[in-house]
This record gives C-alpha cells, structure tokens and sequence, in this order.
C-alpha cells in the first residue's frame, strides 16, 4: 500500500473466543485508516477456529465475494495472521488482493519510519515475515518488485527470489548489529557517567511523543494516529531536585504485535531494557485502556523489563470526567500531556522513584588507603584516574549516599 493512494477495504475477522473479536476489529479498522484505506465493510464470524482453507467459513467467503463483486473493494484485510494458501485462495475467489493484520502494520511501519536505523529494521521484519511465504508467491514477487540478481543454470525464479531474500536479510542484520554495538558503547557511556534513563513506554497512539514534547520541547512529530512516531527520540529533562536524566520516546505497542517486528527492533528496544524507570503511558479516554495496559506490561515482560520500576501515566485525563476526583496513588498519576495538566506531580514522583542523587566528585585518596580506593571503585563509576603526590587522585560519579562515607577525601565535587 502507498500512503499516497486511498485503498477501498473490506475487515474481515474470526471470533474464537481468544480475544475480544469487536476491540481488535475496531483497532484493525484505525491501522486500516492510518495506513490510507477507506473500510467498506466488516465481516465477522463466530467459529471454534479459523478455516484452514479460507480463514472463514463457505458461507461468509461467499458473503464476502458478494460485497467484492460491484468491483468498489481493493483490498481485503484479515484481521489475523494468514498462511500463504489462505491468502491465495481468497484472492482467487473474490478476485481482491488481500493481506491479513501484520503484513498491516509492517507496511505502517515502513510509511513512518525515518532514521536509517528505522528503516533497516522496517525492511528486515517485512522480509523475515516474506521468507516463509515465498512458496504462496507463485511465480511473482510485487513486494520485491525489480532488483532480483541474475539466474543460475535451471534455478527458478522463486528460488532466486530466496536466495535474494537471503543474502538481503543477511546484509540488513551486518548493518544492524553495527548499529546495535555503537547503541550498546552509548548506553555503556551513559553508565558510566551515571546518565540516568527514563523512558516513555506504552500503547501506540496513547499520546508518548505528546507527553515528551510537553516535558522538554522537543518538538517530535505528535499525530492522533497509531504509530506515528517510529524512531526513538532522547532529551534532556530537569527534575524537581535538580538531577538532569535522559528521556527516551520508544516505539508503540500493540496487541498481537508481529514478532518480527520485535526481532527486527531489538535494538530499539534495548533502551527501555536498559532504563532506570520506565513511564508507561496510556490513554485514560480509551474504553479499553486496562487491556492495553495489559498488552504493555506483558510486552515489557517478554523483552526483559518487567522488573525495572514504572510509573502508570493516565493520560488524557482531561477528556475522562470523574478522573481528577481520584487521588493518584505512589505508582500512578493523572496527566493531561496536550493541556498540560499534572505534569508537575508527574516530575516529582519521577524524582521520588529513581536512586538517589548522582554527583560528579574529585577525591584524593593516600596510597596507604588502598581498601577504600577499592570500595570506590566497585560503588562509582570512575571517569579518570591520576597518581600524585599525596595520593590516588579520582574523578568519579556517585550516589550522594555513599558519598558519606568517603566525604573525608573528597576536595571537589559538582552535580553532573
């Protein structure tokens, strides 16, 4: 799909009972229109689980052919995930090209991604996602269209088409590991000089890019529509007890998110990994906003930060009537980024859930003192090292706790 063009698009979906059917139709029907499509028409039906053949049943296929036949519908959108026959056979019946809910969002993903990191990834999981698939593309591969490298002696054009794929999926994750080690030097940078991490996390659309924008100006692209902004943004935000942390905008999540997508962003989703305190945004207005809730914190537990302390952001707040009589609890808060409003208890229950204050301190320690300049060096995180006269001379950064108990060495010291 280009988001250029408005697709005519008919949902189709099957109920078993796993999900909320209606929800995840309604959202299919949001990446539809963020995507450029205009939906049509629904269709839904109610079985134990999907046909292998056609994903619905005889009847609603033929229901659907129906609703394809006035020659209106371009597109048909399945709100699962299809195997290549399936697609197949519904093409071949109802003679409109169909796509299921995550080739969806890989194409949304690919409209918005800008940074050239971003972009190696979006290509990477739409090829992961193809591989698979190659045996359901008969012959021709639109979504490859040219670049195909010279065939070999009796090699057919699918198995061409693999060994493009291949070499190409190859090539992506060189590029991307690069990039994931200087991110892995940068965030080993931060530790080392005590950077502290916050980062936004939540469902897409929840209003992330807004609530940064409201924190530190940064002036990211804020669009009421799932996914739009793809590419993590890191500012610099002052705290109430005047520490300065790093605040990073992450990716949007959402429910049934394709795995390739999370393979491909691993690094992506490094930083939130990494992060000292993890904001997790949601939109309070949202009829479903403790599902999403839900699908967030199971996504923070599956890539590996369910234990890293957060703060439940209710954003929105001001279009939810009733909310702001509810007082705010230690781990949640009540905000309105657009307007504004609660940003302030926000900032202070950041500052109240972080380590202690880190500061930037010189210490001279005496040579025959070496059991503390051991302790020093297992507690703070050492910038530079000298060797004078009267002793060991340290710059390190540390938690103003532990400063205590070597404030006799210290001879300069300043907030980092």
């Amino acid at each position: 799909m280009n988001a250029a063009e408005t697709e005519s698009a008919i949902l189709i979906s099957v109920d078993t009972g796993e999900f909320d059917a209606e929800a995840s139709l309604d959202e299919l029907r949001s990446l539809a229109s963020t995507a450029g499509a205009e939906v049509l028409a629904e269709v839904i039906q109610r079985r134990e689980h999907p046909d292998p053949a056609l994903f619905l049943g005889k009847g609603k296929t033929a229901e659907l052919k129906m609703l394809c036949s006035g020659g209106e519908c371009t597109l048909i959108i399945a709100d699962a995930s299809l195997t290549p026959s399936q697609a197949r056979n519904i093409e071949a019946i109802t003679g409109v090209r169909t796509i299921d809910r995550t080739v969806l969002i890989l194409d949304i993903f690919a409209m918005r991604a800008r940074s050239n990191e971003g972009k190696l990834q979006v290509e990477l999981a739409q090829l992961q996602y193809l591989l698979p698939r190659l045996h359901g593309k008969g012959t021709e591969l639109s979504r490859l269209g040219g670049g195909i490298g010279t065939r070999g002696p009796g090699e057919t054009k699918l198995e061409t088409d693999r060994r493009h794929i291949e070499r190409r999926i190859k090539a992506l994750k060189e590029q991307l590991a690069a990039i994931e080690k200087r991110r892995g030097l940068l965030r080993a940078r931060r530790e080392k000089t005590g950077v502290t991490v916050v980062c936004i996390a939540g469902y897409t659309n929840s209003g992330k890019s807004t609530l940064l924008n409201a924190l530190t100006d940064a002036g990211v692209l804020a669009e009421n529509k799932l996914f739009a902004t793809l590419d993590p943004t890191s500012r610099a935000l002052r705290l109430p007890d005047g520490r300065e942390v790093m605040l990073i905008d992450t990716v949007g999540f959402i429910s049934r998110l394709p795995h390739e997508l999370v393979d491909a962003f691993k690094s992506t989703l490094e930083d939130v990994v990494s992060a000292d305190l993890i904001l997790s945004v949601c939109d309070a207005s949202d009829p479903e906003y403790a599902q999403k809730l839900d699908v967030t914190e199971r996504l923070l537990s599956d890539i590996g930060a369910g234990a890293i302390p957060r703060i439940t952001v209710l954003n929105k707040c001001d279009a939810v009537s009733g909310f702001w009589a509810v007082p705010n609890d230690r781990d949640t808060v009540r905000i309105s980024a657009l307007k504004k409003i609660g940003l302030e208890d926000l900032l202070s229950k950041t500052a109240a859930m972080l380590p202690g204050k880190r500061v930037r301190v010189r210490l001279l320690i005496p040579y025959d003192k070496g059991s503390v300049s051991g302790l020093v060096r297992r507690e703070c995180a050492v910038l530079s090292e000298s060797y004078e006269e009267n002793g060991l001379s340290l710059t390190v950064v540390a938690d103003t706790v532990f400063l205590d108990r070597i404030k006799e060495y210290i001879i300069q010291g300043e907030n980092t």
